[in-house]
Order: structure tokens, then C-alpha cells, then sequence
């Protein structure tokens, strides 16, 4: 059993370089790369100046003094409410930032449930869903596969209860998955039958590819390996009846080639109509 999820909603001693939008969800996804607390506090200053970060999920978050500076400096940027999940070990954390108000909510996940917390975020009059996700690598060969195993077969499980956990309101699951989709290009052989399965049972729970959506032929990549190969690890899914409403969602590069992280960020935007039946 993990410890309890942290929550900090703190009022922002520094004023949010961007005022949020009502009118649209703006989604960033960032690999933190198990920053030291120097690095996590130049990553929060970069988070909070972009516009497209109004809710920012944050994967392979250091649990240790790099990982709480980063919560505090994301807090301290003008994030009216950080969801940090503490592990009961020393294993790698996701958090969710929102520069509007958010509700931690019970993890549908069971297994390391700090590596997928899940949240009721206000936008406007509008709630909006969120899971956020961070899904071991392939670990090494003594344990090969063993922990990412047992948390995707976690995932797969959850994703069919985020409907009613998030009734009637679009829902956003972000994460680094560790997989590639079918047709990968390049493709890489390293993975298995059962980590393909694992990408197509989000379409199998009503949640949709949003860069797939709106960039069907589009080749990108969010992590490259040590021969420059890469891979599109970093996926954005909507809930399916809301993936008309997505307006953006693309892979931007400057952070990594800044080396602030080893993974591309990602972005979605996801228009909200006029009025909110939620």
C-alpha cells in the first residue's frame, strides 16, 4: 500500500506570468528527468512562462530534494494547486500543476498509484478530467518488465472507470507510456505483442490519440536513444466524444535541445463551448 498522495494548493507567492484561459484547456506534458533541485527550479521557470501550461503534468519526478523543489517552485510560479503523490520508496513520481482551482480525486490505478495521479480541474465553469501517467521503462534484466507489466495491466484495468469517475466532462489522460503505437516509424523491435496492446487499450476504453487525431500520417518523436533513433513515447488521449473539440496538440522540441529535459514537450489545447452542463 503506497503512502498517502500529497496535495499543496498554495496561494502563489509570484503571480502566474499567464492568466488561464476559460474558454479552453491548455495542457503541457514534461519529463522532469530526475532533476537536481537547481535544474527542477529552472524547469518550473520555463513551465510558467509558457501560455500552453495552464495545467502542466510533470513525469519522472524525482522523489527525493529535486522533486519537492520542483513542487515548491511550481507553487511558488503561480500554480494555484500542485498534486504530488510521495512514494512509499524511492521510485519516480508523476504531478499535476494547475494554475486554476483542482481536486485531487481516489488514483483508478492500484499498483505505485504515485506514478498516476488523477484530478477534477476547474476551467472556467467548465471540470475537466485529468490522469496523468508515468510508466516504468523496461527495467533492468534481472527484473526485466516485471514493474511495467504490472502497472500497464494497472492502467488497462483503470481507464474504463474514468467515465464514471468524470461523468458528463471531457477527460484527459497525459503521460511518458514507455510504448510506441502500431506502424511506429521507424519501427523498433524491442517491443512486444503486449506493449502494443497496452497503447490500443486506450481506444478500447473510448479515449483517443489526440496528435494521432488532428496528424494521422505525421511522423514525430519525443525521446530519441543513443543512435539518434526515435521514439514517440509522450501521448496525450481524450475522452472520444470530446476529440472534436481538440484544437492543438503538438510535440515541441526548444526545452530539450535547451537541455532542460530529455524528452520533447507536448501541448494540447481543447476548446470548451460557451456554457457547461457540468
Amino acid at each position: 500500500m503506497s503512502a498517502p498522495a500529497e496535495q499543496l494548493s498554495l496561494l502563489a507567492a509570484t503571480a502566474s506570468a499567464h492568466r488561464p484561459a476559460d474558454d479552453s484547456v491548455r495542457l503541457m506534458l514534461f519529463n522532469a528527468q530526475h532533476a537536481s533541485p537547481e535544474r527542477s527550479r529552472r524547469q518550473a521557470a520555463w513551465i510558467a512562462g509558457q501560455e500552453n501550461a495552464d495545467i502542466t503534468v510533470l513525469t519522472e519526478v524525482s522523489p527525493t530534494r529535486g522533486g519537492d523543489a520542483l513542487v515548491t517552485a511550481l507553487a511558488d510560479r503561480g500554480y494555484a494547486t500542485v498534486i504530488a503523490p510521495q512514494p512509499p520508496g524511492r521510485d519516480y513520481r508523476t504531478v499535476i500543476a494547475c494554475r486554476t482551482p483542482a481536486q485531487q480525486v481516489h488514483s483508478p490505478v492500484t499498483v505505485t498509484p504515485h506514478r498516476a495521479p488523477a484530478a477534477r480541474v476547474t476551467v472556467g465553469s467548465h471540470h475537466i478530467g485529468v490522469l496523468g501517467l508515468y510508466v516504468p521503462s523496461r527495467g533492468p534484466t534481472t527484473h526485466r518488465n516485471v514493474a511495467k507489466r504490472a502497472f500497464q495491466e494497472a492502467v488497462t484495468n483503470a481507464l474504463p472507470q474514468l467515465a464514471a469517475a468524470f461523468p458528463g466532462m471531457p477527460v484527459i489522460v497525459a503521460g511518458d507510456l514507455n510504448v510506441i503505437e502500431r506502424g511506429h516509424q521507424p519501427p523498433h523491435k524491442v517491443f512486444g505483442a503486449w506493449e502494443y496492446a497496452f497503447y490500443d487499450s486506450f481506444q478500447a476504453a473510448s479515449l483517443t490519440d489526440a496528435f494521432r487525431h488532428l496528424h494521422p500520417d505525421k511522423s514525430a518523436h519525443s525521446w530519441y536513444g543513443r543512435t539518434g533513433a526515435g521514439f514517440r513515447f509522450d501521448h496525450v488521449f481524450v475522452s472520444t466524444p470530446h476529440i472534436s473539440h481538440v484544437v492543438a496538440c503538438d510535440y515541441h522540441q526548444q526545452a530539450r535541445e535547451a537541455g532542460l529535459t530529455d524528452h520533447a514537450v507536448m501541448t494540447l489545447r481543447l476548446g470548451l463551448p460557451a456554457t457547461s452542463s457540468t
